[in-house]
């Protein structure tokens, strides 16, 4: 079985086009999506919609119940809580009712466990993030007993590609665009982001898990970044210099007021 497994979308369907369109190349039995389809971005209703016509296997991540009211927006930042007012107000009720049963975990046969954040918590595994090595322990601990019996389990939430190993009592982080599982160990496998990417690199990324050959593939996917950015910008979700990276935007916070509203008016102007 060859699995795609994606995550934290973000209603960018420019991103989901342009991932899907490498998915149909790889001879795939199953996509599985980790959640947050919608939020921060312009096009949640065709997000939702492409995952549907391909069957996409789904869980819940944290924008989608905040949007169903399914989880308080308390934690959420301002811009966060913007998106999810906006989304909820520009979703139909049949695409609400869709992400309001998107369950929480999901097992695919023996392969693998999905979740959005974590999956140890009994209660608010969209919320946890698997960001520190404690909280991947836990993950760990909760996988070897899990009765599906997989050795795999996928999260996203964090927006961070990563393929984490537990053999012999130790927790490592693996390198490399192509990993082969061992029979010995234990998986935590993070997708990155389709949609919403918080680094440098804006590529949309994804994984590939092959059941036979016990490999997993990273897959990095260009696309054009500033159509989303400036969709959403013209209704204002997200505050006009979030297409930067965020070492780039926590330096920009610390000018002083009268140059960021500068810079913000040349970003406008110039149409960047």
């Amino acid at each position: 079985m060859r699995l795609a497994i994606i995550s934290d979308i973000h209603a960018n369907v420019e991103a989901l086009r342009s991932t899907l369109a490498e998915i149909s190349t790889q001879n795939i039995d199953h996509i599985i999506c980790l959640g947050d389809i919608v939020g921060y971005n312009s096009d949640p209703a065709q997000c939702i919609d492409l995952l549907r016509e391909l069957n996409a296997l789904c869980v819940a991540g944290n924008h989608d119940r905040a949007v169903t009211g399914q989880l308080s927006m308390e934690g959420f930042d301002y811009t966060a809580a913007k998106a999810i007012r906006w989304t909820r107000r520009n979703l139909s009720s049949d695409a609400l009712e869709y992400l309001r049963t998107l369950p929480v975990e999901a097992s695919i046969d023996h392969h693998l466990v999905a979740v959005h954040g974590a999956l140890h918590p009994e209660s608010g595994k969209e919320i946890v993030r698997l960001n520190n090595d404690e909280c991947r322990r836990l993950s760990f601990e909760a996988l070897v007993v899990h009765p599906s019996r997989a050795r795999l389990c996928a999260f996203g939430h964090t927006h961070q590609l990563g393929i984490f190993e537990f053999r012999d009592g130790f927790v490592q982080q693996l390198k490399g665009d192509q990993i082969v599982l061992q029979d010995d160990g234990w998986y935590l496998i993070n997708p990155g982001t389709v949609g919403q990417p918080r680094v440098a690199d804006r590529r949309a990324t994804f994984l590939v898990f092959d059941s036979i050959d016990k490999r997993l593939t990273v897959h990095r996917i260009d696309y054009d970044t500033s159509v989303p950015f400036a969709k959403t910008r013209t209704i204002a979700i997200l505050p006009i210099w979030a297409f930067l990276p965020q070492f780039v935007r926590d330096s920009l916070l610390r000018l002083p007021r009268p140059i960021r509203n500068t810079l913000k008016w040349i970003i406008k102007t110039v149409g960047i």
